[in-house]
């Protein structure tokens, strides 16, 4: 079985002139602390079905693992994504420093090394060069197969760094990105230590803070992470592509809830700096909502709403009415 993978670019691409594209190789102690953040929350999701059976999930724990998903999802998707990636918005300084916290809290790694590794992707995006495509080994089945295990997880463990001088310089001169994102361990560690605190305080009991922990912490963790990197894997495999991009990026609807927009990944390939990922009816888009309820209120600014002239003009003929 062949399925037809995007035509490969010239590797001379990848060897320009000027700022190299990897910084340093991960040390040993990297690594392993890497693997101490895959592994452990994955573990406490494959524990979370014996414990749902056994012991029940309390209307508390569900609250905080949804509260903490969709604080800690849209620190991702709005604040590392749309905004410092792309740059959909500007943003005022302390909502700028929010969201590097909300972000920082999904453990996913400190914003510079987030936007440089996304950067990258988008400019060699299902080719030579992408840090996370699941074209990587080929078109058969096998290759397909290797390339989306590599896509999902398997890219974290490359020992080579995405250099944030030449993919996020802008962010490395930003002072509340540098200030905030230096403290990336604090809100890492805030990020599993507020909903075993706050479990705590609401029951009164230890068994409450471990409670919060687990379902709040490491389960939250676990399933962000895996939503996010579906992106990387599932959403540049199969979906629909009702917008013309130079990759295989596409919508995958079903994950259009929990990655809170993200899924909807061909128009975001076909118009990047779009603020809205969902933009045909129906599609739903909370950070959307979320970066919408932000200009209300005069947080942000110079939105780049989706411009109608310009999804008529990528939209794709066999979807056009």
């Amino acid at each position: 079985m062949t399925i037809t993978a995007p035509a490969p670019r010239p590797s001379a691409e990848i060897e320009e002139r000027g700022t190299p594209i990897y910084s340093k190789s991960k040390g040993f102690w990297e690594q392993a602390v890497l693997y101490v953040f895959v592994i452990v929350p994955f573990l406490a999701l494959f524990a979370a079905v014996p414990l749902m059976w056994g012991w029940g999930l309390g209307w508390l724990d569900v609250a905080l693992l949804v509260g903490m998903f969709a604080i800690t999802g849209h620190g991702i998707t709005v604040g590392f994504h749309r905004h410092f990636t792309h740059g959909s918005f500007k943003a005022v300084a302390p909502l700028r420093a929010a969201l590097v916290v909300a972000g920082s809290m999904a453990i996913q790694g400190p914003v510079t090394q987030w936007v440089a590794d996304h950067r990258r992707h988008h400019a060699f995006s299902d080719r030579e060069g992408d840090p996370h495509s699941p074209w990587r080994y080929g078109s058969t089945l096998p290759a397909l197969t290797k390339g989306l295990f590599h896509a999902h997880i398997g890219w974290l463990f490359d020992r080579n760094q995405t250099n944030p001088a030449r993919y996020a310089p802008d962010l490395l001169k930003d002072s509340v990105v540098r200030r905030t994102g230096a403290w990336f361990i604090l809100w890492a560690f805030l990020g599993l230590a507020l909903p075993a605190l706050l479990g705590g305080l609401i029951t009164m009991s230890w068994a409450g803070a471990a409670s919060g922990f687990f379902w709040g912490g490491l389960v939250r963790v676990a399933v962000l992470h895996h939503v996010t990197w579906s992106i990387n894997s599932i959403c540049h495999t199969v979906g629909a592509r009702p917008f013309a991009a130079r990759d295989k990026s596409a919508n995958v609807w079903p994950l259009a809830i929990l990655s809170m927009g993200e899924s909807w990944h061909n128009l975001h390939h076909a118009d990047p700096t779009c603020a809205r990922h969902g933009v045909l009816p129906g599609q739903i888009d909370s950070s959307a909502r979320l970066i919408w309820l932000f200009e209300r209120f005069g947080w942000v600014r110079d939105v780049r709403w989706p411009d109608p002239v310009r999804l008529a003009a990528k939209r794709v003929a066999l979807f056009n009415p």
